[in-house]
């Protein structure tokens, strides 16, 4: 019996310390997102160049959840909640290392902006929509480590204002273009940006999914209203 509680609080404690890397990771998503916006609405390329190289760190994590979660798997061969706990980690890590992905794109796009003369209220308009991810991403979070289905919920049906943000950013943008043809290469530019902001809420409402599925063992059944079907897409690697 000794033996089988040591078992116990062993496996209790590496579910911990991964779940606690997952965190960390999330931290430095976060603030990733939060800079990639300051930077383009501050024109501050050092700041985005910092978002670049700062994204090195959130693979870096990613690798070190996989590969501790690939080891309690084979040495601890969990069941029922725990298999899921454990098969959460590598998908809420994934989703988190695409979101760090799409950040560093809106971080190099930034860059190149930064050059360009500046179109009145666009930046703005970026940094409220990624605050808008940036806190159901906390609240994401939360719910993971609180196992908050309801929280979870909520979060993915927050999307929707995501999704709005952007379609109305993307008739903005033709209308700058349309109005002035020297602002159409800025207003891809900002277009892509406000895609990337776009994708990461889907990544966010993917980790609430798992959030759910953690907690009550079955995925969402109803789709989650997509206000978005605007067919231009850009990917987030790189």
């Amino acid at each position: 019996m000794a033996n089988q509680e040591h078992i116990v609080a062993s496996f209790d404690r590496d579910l911990e310390g991964i779940q606690a890397m997952i965190m960390k990771m999330g931290g430095l998503v976060e603030d990733s997102i939060v800079k990639s916006a300051e930077a383009l609405e501050t024109r501050d390329e050092d700041l985005a160049l910092t978002v670049k190289n700062g994204d090195k760190a959130i693979d870096a994590l990613e690798e070190r959840v996989n590969e501790e979660a690939a080891r309690i798997l084979a040495l601890r061969q969990p069941t029922a909640s725990d298999l899921r706990t454990v098969l959460s980690v590598f998908r809420v890590s994934a989703n988190l290392e695409r979101i760090g992905d799409y950040s560093k794109n809106i971080a190099k796009r930034s860059s190149v902006v930064i050059q360009m003369q500046p179109i009145n209220g666009t930046a703005a308009a970026l940094k409220r929509m990624a605050r808008v991810v940036e806190l159901m991403l906390k609240d994401a979070l939360d719910a993971y480590i609180q196992r908050d289905a309801d929280l979870a919920a909520d979060v993915r049906e927050r999307d929707l204002e995501v999704d709005q943000m952007y379609s109305a950013l993307f008739r903005e943008y033709l209308t700058f273009m349309m109005e002035d043809p020297r602002n159409i290469t800025a207003c891809m530019h900002l277009h892509f940006m406000a895609k990337n902001i776009e994708r990461m809420g889907d990544h966010v409402t993917s980790i609430c999914e798992q959030v759910i599925y953690l907690v009550t063992g079955e995925m969402p059944d109803e789709d989650r209203p997509k206000q978005d079907r605007t067919p231009y897409e850009e990917g987030a690697g790189g």
